[in-house]
């Protein structure tokens, strides 16, 4: 009786056959060139959310400085502030007694009315 070929060994034509052992430094290239692709591809994704994360800062900033400057459509903070400040100066100005013709003397003189009215004579 034949004796069984062990691990590593192939039975053809009667000869034993013993494959070559795996050679330790193709498993080392082997790794180093996954780690090495694991490297390039961590870098790019990190290359890619840096330029993406300055890319809406820039277009954030240029909105901010649009929004200062304003356009056709859409007045800027100096008009816009402007216009602020002339609406409170009218409603001061009504506020206010002056020529007869403010909410203030409106009510001065409903005021007054009621005042004679209620007031015996």
């Amino acid at each position: 009786m034949a004796a069984h070929p062990g691990p590593g060994a192939d039975h053809c034509g009667g000869h034993r056959r013993v494959s070559a052992p795996t050679d330790g430094g193709q498993l080392d290239t082997l790794a180093l060139w996954c780690g090495a692709l694991v490297a390039v591809a961590s870098a790019a994704g990190l290359l890619w959310r840096i330029t993406r994360s300055i890319h809406r800062l820039v277009r954030h900033v240029e909105d901010a400085v649009a929004d200062w400057a304003g356009t056709d459509e859409h007045p800027g903070v100096m008009a816009r502030l402007d216009r602020i400040e002339h609406r409170i100066g009218a409603i001061v100005h009504e506020l206010h007694p002056n020529s007869g013709t403010s909410l203030r003397d409106a009510v001065d003189r409903v005021d007054q009315r009621t005042a004679r009215h209620l007031d015996p004579p």
